[in-house]
């Protein structure tokens, strides 16, 4: 293929990912700043609204990327067919493989620029709107959904549990922690109503302590050994989807040293990994559904195709995620499985569409 067509159908495909993207984005925009403004009433301006949603936004339009990728895809192959340019490129000799190999290329790269460059960044404005949150609504509240923590120390093992957390996890309130031994059986079981992440300890007021054959203890201040530093707290209590692609090796590092469970984390530096291949699926996708538009017609048969190829891809990658991040399957194959397979059924499908 000639050099200049092949830039031409990547300028192409990438034009039409970044006009898909930009209305999606408005569309989410639009819908959170009326969530948001209900929920807000009188406690802020519209100003701040408006800042609150727009870093929320770029987090959610990046889980619906790949669906950007394929609704921008098959508008930027139905827009080839329908001014003839496919046809004339065919009439050369250019194969239907030539023609998918520019937008192929421009789909990996562009996931690899959203990984590493897109996603630090909408990870980075997601962490800072929970903190102008809590201004906006005039709350100090982080988490309302309860956290439980699991630590060591140099002499034992525990898990917390609170109800409400504060200060990026480093204030907890209604806080229970269950305390064992090297051997894992109960030493002791703390109950408080506020704990604070000090140097080393959790420093909780008005303890109750109940331990094993003796009876309950009030204490005005007990400390709590950790391992914890605040960092690990702050990450402890964020979802994957919040730490940035280049933070989450040394976020799973540290919490295999801490004992912590990290199957959703490793399933998300996966996923992410698998993006230059997912969005290289969606473009498959995209041309099997499309790229004989101008011969057979059927304009909306193929968009409806499209869509429903690319949801069926789209449920098999969540439940392949729900096993890996239940610990069934290794997040290697969980991440990478499912892009593949819709690899190879595209292949297929555009082998008999043109091959026979």
């Amino acid at each position: 293929m000639p050099g200049t067509l092949y830039l031409y159908i990547v300028r192409r495909v990438l034009i039409s990912i970044g006009v898909t993207f930009l209305i999606l984005f408005s569309i989410i925009y639009l819908i959170d700043f009326v969530e948001q403004l209900q929920r807000a009433a009188s406690t802020a301006t519209l100003g701040q609204i408006a800042l609150l949603v727009f870093q929320r936004t770029p987090i959610i339009a990046e889980e619906v990327f790949p669906f950007i990728v394929l609704f921008g895809s098959i508008a930027a192959f139905v827009g080839l067919s329908r001014r003839m340019e496919l046809v004339i490129a065919r009439a050369t000799g250019v194969s239907i493989w030539q023609m998918v190999a520019p937008a192929l290329f421009g789909a990996a790269l562009l996931g690899i620029l959203v990984t590493t460059l897109y996603n630090p960044l909408s990870a980075y404005l997601k962490e800072s709107s929970v903190e102008f949150q809590a201004i906006v609504f005039g709350r100090t509240l982080s988490n309302t959904g309860g956290l439980w923590l699991r630590q060591r120390s140099e002499d034992d093992q525990s898990i917390i549990r609170a109800l409400e957390s504060r200060d990026k996890g480093r204030a907890l309130s209604g806080v229970t922690a269950f305390i064992f031994t090297e051997e894992g059986s109960l030493k002791e079981r703390v109950d408080s109503a506020a704990a604070v992440l000090r140097n080393g300890y959790w420093e909780m007021s008005s303890a109750r302590v109940v331990q094993p054959g003796s009876p309950p203890q009030s204490h005005d201040v007990y400390r709590v050994q950790t391992n914890l530093t605040p960092d690990q707290v702050a990450e402890t209590i964020a979802t994957p989807e919040t730490i940035s692609f280049w933070e989450l090796p040394r976020v799973i590092r540290q919490w295999d040293e801490a004992g912590i469970r990290t199957e959703k984390f490793r399933l998300r530096f996966q996923e992410l990994m698998a993006r230059p291949l997912t969005y290289s699926t969606m473009v498959l996708i995209a041309a099997t559904v499309s790229l004989g538009f101008a011969r057979f017609g059927g304009l909306g048969k193929a968009i409806l195709g499209g869509v429903i190829a690319g949801f069926m891809l789209y449920v098999g990658g969540e439940m392949a995620g729900d096993l890996g991040a239940a610990g069934f399957i290794i997040p290697l194959v969980a991440a990478w499985v499912p892009p593949a397979i819709g690899v190879l059924l595209s292949v297929t499908v555009l082998l008999c569409q043109e091959d026979g």
